[in-house]
This record gives structure tokens, sequence and C-alpha cells, in this order.
């Protein structure tokens, strides 16, 4: 018998419904569109600190001014609700609403985030307030950052006072987005904020940012209504052995637990997975890991956010070469903790400015393992998009076919993910703007708007008028 799935999955060119209630937005991160670094209270967070570096950044671009979304929200809510969005995913900035990360909040720094959300609602948009997305304060990286526990202990503290002032208002909240790339990226390889190099620390913030999303869940229930969704938004690797070698398969299960497993096991299923601590052994013993630690983390939740962006195709080596060709950065240092004997490879096929292969195939297969691994949490695909070298012609328009070819396959892999049976509940575009792209600065453009960044101008580009549609009817047409 020929399934619904099967049909689609033969049929290309048709067009596909999704189901009713299905959620469309787009999504955003505080510093890398708010700007105003230094107004109504904000203090540095690590990524001011780490992008004004010499060095760091391409450029020596930073997100002192990003998009001004700060100046310019009520524009920015504007577009969204000319572009039909049904939710916007954005980031709370921690050193705007806390600025030491440590006390009481600042007023002034919520009330941006109260204007916000009021005129969300007031354009039927629905708000999806994201806690943490990377801007972690400069002081409580000074006492010692993630590897802290203290730094969990705070970030507690500072989910509380959000919940209390927001939680009238916001229905949805994520406690962390991606921690991977916050433990392994800003510790490990150091090539994001705060730029550490090294592997028992990256550990050990892995821990601690586990442990301060659990603390985290459990305060927002304390102060949110009975309705309220709690998530986690984690970046899920979909891992692929290069050969069909039992070599290759241990190099996939090594990095699948340096990636996903890390977060999934101690969050979802109350526990770190074995493998994981048999191979960091010889770096770790965990101690750092108290008793109640994994019940605190274990929280229940709603739903799980899944960024996904491309696959990762791993082999195994004999650990003499570099780390440079896993898509995360070029450094000596390897953001995956005693995994020397693993090598990274790149897909062949088209791929996006950042390099990335596309892939639609591994967001079906990663919705669908989720789905077997986690059969009744819902899904929500919360980050999913593309940079490609956009620009503006002499008549001001902005087309781009590739990121509409993207994600039409990305979109066509989540509604065959969905007629298998995956519950997945809806979709976020990154990125609703372009926007400061981390350690690449300004060069790279995912968003569905276009910012001339010289003058601020907003452009909606060919792709962000066809989504728009989808958003409208919940149909994905035809190619």
């Amino acid at each position: 018998m020929v399934t619904a799935a099967q049909q689609t999955a033969s049929t290309p060119d048709a067009a596909r419904t999704f189901p009713k209630g299905f959620l469309w937005g787009s999504a955003t991160a505080s510093y890398q569109i708010e700007g105003a670094a230094a107004e109504d209270g904000r203090t540095p967070s690590i990524w001011d600190t780490y992008a004004r570096t010499p060095g760091r950044v391409r450029n020596g671009d930073t997100g002192d001014v990003a998009t001004d979304h700060y100046h310019r929200w009520r524009e920015d809510v504007a577009l969204m609700a000319e572009l039909g969005l049904g939710a916007y995913r954005f980031s709370l900035a921690w050193p705007r609403i806390q600025p030491t990360g440590r006390g009481p909040a600042v007023q002034k720094g919520l009330d941006f985030y109260r204007r916000l959300t009021d005129e969300l609602l007031e354009k039927g948009i629905q708000p999806v307030a994201t806690l943490y997305h990377w801007d972690l304060p400069q002081e409580l990286e000074d006492a010692g950052g993630w590897p802290e526990r203290a730094t969990a202990e705070r970030f507690a503290e500072y989910a509380a006072l959000a919940a209390d002032a927001l939680g009238d208002r916001v229905k949805t909240w994520t406690t962390l987005n991606e921690p991977w790339c916050s433990a392994f990226l800003g510790y490990g390889s150091g090539v994001h904020a705060p730029g550490r190099t090294d592997p028992v620390a990256a550990l050990r913030a892995a821990h601690h940012l586990n442990l301060g999303h659990g603390l985290a869940v459990q305060a927002l229930r304390d102060r949110l209504p009975a309705a309220a969704q709690c998530s986690v938004t984690l970046n899920i690797h979909h891992v692929r052995p290069l050969t069909g070698t039992e070599g290759d398969a241990d190099a996939a299960r090594r990095i699948d637990a340096l990636a996903n497993r890390v977060f999934t096991g101690p969050m979802l299923e109350g526990a770190y997975p074995e493998d994981l601590l048999k191979d960091t052994a010889g770096l770790t013993d965990w101690s750092f890991v108290q008793d109640g630690d994994l019940e605190q983390i274990n929280q229940p939740l709603d739903f799980l956010g899944v960024n996904y962006y491309t696959p990762t195709v791993v082999s195994e080596t004999d650990g003499s070469g570099t780390h440079t060709s896993d898509g995360h950065g070029n450094s000596p240092h390897s953001p995956w903790p005693a995994a020397d004997k693993v090598a990274f490879h790149q897909p062949p096929g088209e791929r996006t400015a950042m390099g990335w292969a596309v892939d639609a195939t591994g967001l079906y297969d990663l919705l669908r393992r989720l789905s077997s691994d986690f059969p009744k949490l819902p899904l929500v695909i919360t980050e999913n998009g593309a940079a490609f070298d956009d620009y503006a012609d002499p008549e001001g328009n902005v087309n781009d076919p590739a990121r509409i070819a993207y994600v039409r396959d990305h979109l066509a892999a989540v509604h065959r993910a969905v007629l298998d049976g995956s519950d997945v509940r809806g979709y976020f575009l990154w990125s609703l703007l372009d926007n400061f792209e981390w350690a690449h600065g300004y060069s790279k453009r995912f968003g569905a708007v276009y910012v001339d960044y010289p003058t601020g101008r907003r452009i909606p580009k060919a792709s962000a008028r066809w989504y728009a549609e989808i958003a409208r009817t919940g149909v994905l047409p035809a190619a």
C-alpha cells in the first residue's frame, strides 16, 4: 500500500497542505538585531566583548547598531503583519534586563519588551520569547561563565524576572537557544563568545547550561499561567557516517553523543548517555554533576524546538588532521572534546553562502528520528533558512530564487514527516531580517527582509512575499 507520504514524495510538483493550526513564523536574536548596546542601562554581553576584540569578527563588525531594531521595532512589527506571520520568535537580551546578571531588573529594558509584545499582540502575532540566545552578561563571564554552577543559578533568577514582567503577555517560552554552540563553540573551539578554548570547560558549560535550563523551566512554571508553554531549542545535528564501515559508524555515534545526546539525555531522559561519559573519561570524571542535578534538569516540556540547516557527515581518521571542515568556523581548537579521531566531510552538491550543503532529506530524517526517540513530545522547527549573496537591483528589488528553493524543499520535508507521523506544530523561518551573523559580521545575509545597513532601510525579498503566501494559506505551492 502506498502511503500519503510516499505519494507526496513521488510527486514533488504537487501542492502540499499543512495541518490546520500549524504555526507560521520567523525568528531573530537580540544581539543580532537590536543595537542600542549601551542604552537604557544595558551593559556589555560576552558578544559585545568578543566582537570588539580585534581579529574575532570579520571586518571588525559589532552589534553596536546591528539593524537598529531597538529603535525601529514598530516598523519591523508592521513588516511582520504585512507578511502575515502568525508568530515571532525573538530573544530577550539578558544584559538589557539584568545588566550584571544579578539583582533586580532594569525597568527600561523590560519596557522595551513590553512594548514589543503589546504591538505583536495588537497585530495578531503570537510572541515566542527565548530567554537566552548567547548574550551572557560580561560580569557573569568574568566570574567564570557557564562552566560555573553559579551561572545556572543566576539564569533561573533572570528567568523569574522575565516571567514576572512578561508572563501576562507571552504564552510561549524557550529557555536556551542552541546550547551546543554556547558550550562547544564558546568554550571549546573559541569561534564564538567568550572565545575560550578548553575542552573540559566546554563539557562543564554543557552541564551547567542543562542545569540552567531545568532551573529556568521550574522558575517559569512557578510564575506563568497553567496554559503557558515551555520549551528548549536545540540544533540537533543530523549525523551521517561517510561510509558503511564500523569505524565510520562509531565516529557518527561519538559525534551524536557530543552534539545531541549531551542535551537530550539529561533534558528529556534524566541521564547522560553512558557512551559520552566513557568517551570523555580521559578529560573529566564529570564530578561537576552533583546529586540531584539530573532531576532538576529533566523537566516536562510542551514541545522541543529544532534548528536545522545542513547534515553532518563524519568518518574515522587517525587523528592527525585539523578540525576546520565541520561547518562551525575555522580554529586550531576542536569543538568536539575527545573526538580527535573523527573527520568531517562536506557532502557534494549545492551549498549556501555559508558553505553548508543544501540537503532537505536531513531534516526529514531528523524529524523522524526525534519522533521515534521521543514519541510524546511535539516538535517545532524554530530555525531553518539559508544565507545567499543577496543584493538590491537598480529598481530596489531583491530576488532570491535560491532561498525560495531551499525553503520549499525543507518545507516539503517537514510536510512529508508530518504525513509519516511526526507531530510538528510549526515552522519559523530564519531570519526575519538580515543581521549580524556572529563571527561573520554583516557578510552573510539570512533574512527574508533585506537590510541596507548604511541607511537601515528594509526591503522584503522575493522569498518574503513567497513565504507570506504560505503563512496565509497553509499551502506549500507546487514548484
